[in-house]
């Protein structure tokens, strides 16, 4: 047998032997007048100093409050600069955050909020349409571990004012108990069993995940990244936030969520050296048609990541707006999340063909499915990561996570792979039929458990269809209750609400039944490829991604 699909990531840079907060104050000795946080929606600057002091003062308050270590500290908001900071301190404390999707709805913040424990909760009072403060009164009754939640708005100053009671000797005496291996955060991703599952990770894995991110975009304190993607996912926390401060780096918020008018407009205010962003959002600010009317000269390097990049998106990117050093990262939150990522000086064919190489302290292996064993260079199997990176597990699941990490500590990520001879990595397909939305991860058993609630509904099955501007959208093939009249405009519009909206599926066919197999299991590729020509998605389904 040939070179087998083994790679391992060998440096000479060690791994960071320190909490997320030794870190920061580390950076700020070295920074400190240097600017840490600029969100301009909210037109907050802090220098790296004043950083440090703001995460200590709501450090101090939220132990007032009576949060101690090991407590789960949810957080439910959007993209604002008391998130930065409640990250922070609640890394020094030793409580973990617990990352609340905005998207969220009812069902799916009570299953959180009891699912993790959380027994306190900072909130924004409402985002975009959704009223969060009337959505929570209306779970927190069936939230029994839940004693306290606090309102941005409402209640920010009087938990500063809280930190009074807390003297910095207390604080240091907490912070000097920590260890970098504890847990330190939440993170949900939808599960094929019908509902999230709690990624826990530690400090030592999202602060060097994010250490080494930024090494491989050659991060210093002269950078300046916008970041426009959520916190709440990895790749705003750890790719955007985490790569800053363990560099000195300055982080910029262009707003509570995305708007390709803002991002350009602070990139080009700010002289951004660094941009982030799912392949939607680049797509969103190249087709925009105010696009040529920024500069974008002080750019020089970023990450596409979240769903798969199509490769003429990825040229026009690192050429019609200047980004010459942009890459692509590859990974789960599962593995704190990246896994893979180009390299600023890999040859754009590579950078624009595949997700790069194996991360520093990661080991990759790429498997048979069926046996378990090592592929051969270039063969297609399923790809499993090993290392500082992966998760402690699933919280309070342990199931979950014997299915998904192994007895060798080898997390099986679920996608289809290819390694060759000079270590690229290519994801060509997954095994589970996840759908990636625009940078969300959908899994089709949890939208279809939901859809099965509804009265009129007798059999659902969902899948991916694909969409030029998404890369996937959500498809439900309903089977009516005999007798029943439903549409499925009447059942997107029962959905609202519910559900995040990006689960709700944007396509709907009703059937009397599905394609099957002889032995009765449902063939959701031949579902995939009807819908494909019914919805006159041919184009679609050809555009080429890395």
């Amino acid at each position: 047998m040939g070179k087998l699909s083994y790679v391992h990531g060998a440096s000479a840079v060690p791994l960071l032997g320190e909490t997320i907060f030794q870190n920061l104050r580390r950076t700020a000795e070295r920074f400190g007048e240097q600017e840490a946080l600029v969100v301009v929606h909210q037109d907050h600057r802090s220098t790296y100093a004043e950083l440090v002091d703001q995460c200590e003062t709501i450090a101090r308050g939220l132990v007032a409050r009576g949060v101690h270590k090991g407590d789960r500290v949810g957080i439910w908001a959007p993209n604002r600069f008391e998130w930065v900071i409640v990250q922070y301190a609640t890394a020094a404390i030793g409580a973990i955050l617990v990352n609340i999707n905005p998207a969220y709805r009812t069902s799916e913040l009570e299953y959180v909020l009891n699912q993790s424990g959380i027994s306190f909760l900072i909130l924004s009072a409402r985002f975009r349409q959704a009223d969060y403060v009337a959505m929570l009164a209306e779970v927190k009754g069936r939230c029994p571990e839940l004693r306290e939640a606090l309102v941005l708005e409402d209640g920010w100053a009087a938990l500063q004012r809280d930190a009074e009671k807390i003297s910095m000797d207390e604080l240091h005496e907490v912070e000097g108990s920590l260890q970098f291996d504890d847990p330190i955060n939440i993170q949900y991703t939808s599960g094929t069993t019908g509902f999230p599952k709690g990624a826990t990770l530690t400090h030592h894995s999202i602060l060097n995940n994010g250490y080494f991110i930024g090494g491989t975009l050659r991060y210093s304190e002269k950078d300046r990244v916008c970041i426009p993607v959520p916190f709440y996912h990895c790749f705003g926390m750890v790719l955007g936030n985490l790569a800053c401060t363990t560099h000195g780096a300055t982080m910029v918020i262009p707003g509570e969520a995305f708007d390709p008018i803002a991002v350009m407009e602070t990139v080009e205010k700010e002289r951004c050296t660094s941009l982030y962003g799912v392949p939607t959002m680049f797509i969103g600010e190249l087709d925009h048609p105010r696009f040529k009317d920024f500069d974008f000269s002080s750019l020089r390097t970023g990450i596409m990541a979240g769903s798969p990049c199509p490769v003429e998106v990825m040229k026009k990117v690192q050429t019609v707006m200047h980004i010459p050093e942009m890459t692509i990262a590859y990974g789960m939150t599962e593995t704190s999340p990246a896994s893979t990522q180009c390299a600023t000086d890999d040859p754009l064919e590579r950078r624009v063909s595949t997700v790069g190489r194996v991360h520093p302290h990661v080991e990759i292996k790429i498997i048979d499915p069926a046996t378990g064993k090592i592929v051969a260079r270039g063969e297609t199997g399923e790809l499993c990561s090993r290392g500082y990176l992966v998760m402690c597990g699933y919280w309070n699941n342990e199931e979950a996570t014997r299915q998904a990490v192994d007895a060798a500590r080898w997390m099986h990520t679920g996608d289809l792979a290819t390694i060759d001879e000079e270590g690229y990595v290519n994801i060509v397909g997954r095994i589970k039929d996840m759908i990636i939305r625009g940078g969300e991860n959908i899994y089709p058993r949890e939208v279809e458990e939901f859809l099965y609630t509804h009265p009129d509904v007798a059999d659902v099955q969902v899948i991916g269809v694909p969409s030029e501007k998404y890369g996937e959208e959500v498809m439900a093939w309903v089977k009516p209750r005999e007798g029943a009249n439903v549409t499925g405009e009447e059942l997107a519009a029962w959905c609202k609400g519910k559900i995040a909206s990006f689960k709700i599926p944007r396509h709907w066919k009703l059937v009397d039944s599905f394609p099957m197999t002889v032995t009765g299991k449902v063939q959701k590729f031949k579902m995939r490829e009807a819908s494909v020509e019914e919805l006159g998605l041919v184009k679609a389904a050809g555009v080429r991604t890395a």
